[in-house]
């Protein structure tokens, strides 16, 4: 039998295939006729047409923060990513899914998987991927504190192999910047501008280093005239709306890191932070995190792969993943 991890999140899909490695990562969107509810364009190429389609079409997204909202759209797009890496063989796959997942959204989950043709599904929390996926050695009596932060949700959670200490879920990312980023720009430079360059520019200049020089020429239209206008973006115009969402992250962060028992803090002082997704790649990020939470910060070379890597650690390794397995 074939294995698989799979995480079909808010933004993006990844798989990763036992003997071949991260063999997929492309955008969890589908394109959608109106009047027919055809889907005709599936991953990469439908985000491609967010904000250039006609009437007609809508570029539609079947997961929302971290919960799948349209089973009929992501069944069908699970399908469509799984006939690009695997030949009609029987899979087994285990899905990565945010702490604290509750039974219901596991049961779309299973529904969407079997939609798709998976014999066998399993589900691991992230906090738990985010550390294998850093190779960092999980036992009874060493607990790890790891944040995972996505495009729709943000986990995190306190854990050894015996489970989780104190975790929880958010529905706060890297979606509710790029909206906020669109709002901001709009109130600065009476400027609107689109999903793709809001994610563009948080993705290219994007830092949490006050003063930070760094600009982008972005391409939108004037909202009093209508017509096409161009504006340079800094650094410092953006900082707002990524900083408060990294705040409230770090609140939230603190919550769980104050519900820890004395010897579990104790662990966490000495081990510190294990941080995963594309946000930790912001300028200053890795710095801001460990300041605000006075904790050393540990960050892989591709922060929004580590969670999958761990998810194709935990399928090699049987006895690893009946332990950090949910039931």
């Amino acid at each position: 039998m074939l294995k698989l991890a799979i995480d079909f999140g808010t933004s993006t899909t990844k798989i990763y295939k036992i003997g071949s490695g991260i063999v997929l990562a492309e955008a969890t969107c589908v394109t959608v006729q109106k009047d027919t509810g055809e889907m005709r364009a599936f991953g990469n190429e439908a985000k491609r047409l967010l904000g250039k389609t006609a009437e007609y079409t809508d570029v539609s997204f079947p997961v929302f923060e971290g919960d799948i909202v349209n089973e009929r759209q992501a069944g069908a797009l699970l399908e469509y990513f799984l006939r690009k890496v695997v030949r009609r063989v029987s899979v087994e796959a285990v899905f990565c899914v945010p702490c604290g997942i509750t039974a219901a959204s596991r049961e779309k989950y299973y529904r969407i998987a079997k939609m798709a043709g998976v014999s066998r599904i399993g589900f691991v929390e992230t906090p738990y991927l985010t550390a294998l996926g850093q190779d960092v050695p999980l036992s009874e009596s060493n607990p790890v504190f790891a944040l995972d932060i996505g495009a729709g949700k943000t986990s995190m959670a306190a854990f050894s192999l015996d489970g989780i200490i104190a975790g929880l879920t958010m529905n706060v990312g890297g979606n509710n910047m790029d909206i906020h980023i669109i709002d901001h720009i709009a109130e600065l430079y009476n400027l609107k501008i689109g999903s793709l360059t809001s994610e563009k520019l948080k993705n290219t200049i994007g830092s949490l280093i006050a003063g930070d020089s760094q600009s982008m020429i972005v391409n939108g239209r004037d909202i009093e005239s209508g017509k096409p206008r161009s504006v340079s973006v800094s650094s410092e115009d953006i900082l707002f709306p990524i900083r408060i969402y990294v705040d409230k992250i770090i609140e939230y962060a603190e919550l769980v890191l104050q519900k820890l028992p004395a010897e579990v803090s104790a662990a966490m002082c000495k081990n510190g932070v294990y941080l995963s997704g594309g946000i930790c790649l912001l300028a200053g990020f890795e710095d801001y995190i460990a300041e605000k939470l006075q904790m050393e910060t540990h960050l892989p070379e591709n922060p929004q792969m580590a969670v999958i890597l761990g998810g194709g650690r935990a399928v090699g390794n049987v006895s690893l993943l009946q332990r950090i397995q949910m039931n």
